[in-house]
């Protein structure tokens, strides 16, 4: 009996986690910040592209053997699927979403964030910023609803205008590296 061993040749499944959260985050903050309602389309996006498309990435990322690509995508793609439920409460007889309930969600990803960032220290400035950029984002929107101050929640769509920009910067980043063999996009 012999044993085999096989070589994944998976694609990079990064710049699609990166791209599914980078869009979801800049539609929903582009509603935080003011500039649009919250609609059909922020709630579609959170669903197909940041929760479905991230997840997938992260079961490739498994695949992979990338335990920090696997544990994040997957976890944010769970996020933005949690966050559609905790939007439409589909459940009859459980009480909608109040401030004080969504600070303390929004704090608790803020704490897993900050972990994730303090990884992202062995990994490239790029996703360095994605992570610290998040770490912020939370932290506003946790502040946001447990004070009341609308000022926070506009600020805080800003800072996720440029996570989710950092992460598509990210990804094509990767994309455009690969494809021409070396860096054009600095990471």
């Amino acid at each position: 009996m012999s044993t085999q061993t096989t070589q994944s040749n998976i694609a990079n499944p990064g710049p699609l986690g990166l791209l599914g959260f980078g869009m979801t985050t800049v539609l929903l903050n582009l509603h935080n910040a003011g500039f649009i309602p919250l609609s059909i389309v922020i709630i579609s996006m959170g669903f197909a592209v940041g929760g479905a498309a991230q997840i997938i990435a992260g079961i490739m990322e498994f695949k992979k053997g990338n335990t920090f690509a696997a544990t994040a995508f997957t976890a944010y793609g769970f996020f933005w699927w949690s966050l559609i439920l905790i939007w439409i409460n589909p459940f009859s007889g459980i009480n909608a979403v109040d401030p004080m309930s969504l600070g303390y969600y929004l704090a608790l990803w803020c704490i897993f964030t900050g972990f994730m960032f303090i990884a992202t220290l062995k990994h490239n400035r790029a996703t360095q910023v994605v992570f610290g950029t998040l770490t912020i984002l939370f932290l506003l929107l946790a502040l946001a609803n447990f004070t009341g101050i609308e000022s926070l929640h506009t600020l805080a769509g800003y800072v996720g205008i440029v996570c989710g920009l950092s992460a598509i910067y990210n990804a094509m980043g990767q994309i455009i590296n690969a494809e021409y063999g070396k860096t054009i996009m600095p990471l």
